[in-house]
């Protein structure tokens, strides 16, 4: 892939030692969703079917080449030691439960950071939707990769609570001057933009 180098420079720069891991298992879901292998590490493994048809064949091979090139990733970007201990491990996910069980009070000192920063964000009256609907999926984003596991639902609640009680809305969110002083109808759009960006992955119009 073209993508190869530059992204592998990431980790290459920042090999798994031990104390990184954090950094490290961020770099490396960075590079394993650009790659198109995350799946393998969020989803179990799957069984070949008995007399499976071409199509479920096809699933079941990308799932192995996928999940040996996640292997891969991992193994490349450890120290030897690291890689002794891990090399016969039968699958990707496998691994990083290993590793986060090794470096376990690094990953919970970690996600008690974001989660304390998440619950602590509050949206500034007057500020820009767009910046602090970002900034919370910043927090979420960095909470499910050290593995946290916060369902849509949930996402979209906590981030309707970091709303302000009275919104003014910032000339660059070019919303109806109604909204100015109906904060509940505020509240409602800067939500549905906020539905558009969690269950939709895309961002809200910046304009």
């Amino acid at each position: 892939m073209s993508s190869f180098k530059p992204l592998t420079s990431i980790l290459n720069q920042n090999k798994l030692e031990g104390p990184n891991y954090v950094d490290w298992k961020r770099n490396l879901d960075i590079v394993l969703t650009a790659e198109g292998y995350k799946f393998v590490i969020t989803e179990e493994y799957p069984e070949k079917p008995e007399n499976a048809t071409d199509d479920q064949v096809k699933a079941y091979d990308k799932w192995v080449k996928a999940d040996e090139m996640a292997r891969c990733y991992i193994l490349a970007f450890m120290t030897n030691v690291l890689q002794h201990q891990h090399q016969s491990m039968g699958s990707a996910y496998d691994m990083l439960e290993c590793l986060k069980e090794m470096f376990s009070e690094q990953n919970r000192a970690a996600m008690q950071t974001a989660m304390k920063a998440l619950l602590n964000t509050k949206m500034a009256e007057g500020s820009s939707v767009w910046d602090h609907v970002l900034k919370m999926m910043s927090l979420l984003n960095e909470l499910e990769v050290l593995g946290a596991v916060i369902d849509k639902e949930s996402q979209v609640e906590m981030a309707l609570q970091t709303l302000p009680d009275k919104c003014n809305v910032h000339p660059s969110q070019a919303l109806p001057s109604s909204y100015n002083i109906q904060s509940k109808y505020l509240k409602l759009t800067i939500l549905s933009r906020i539905h558009v960006l969690f269950f939709k992955n895309e961002l809200p119009p910046r304009t």
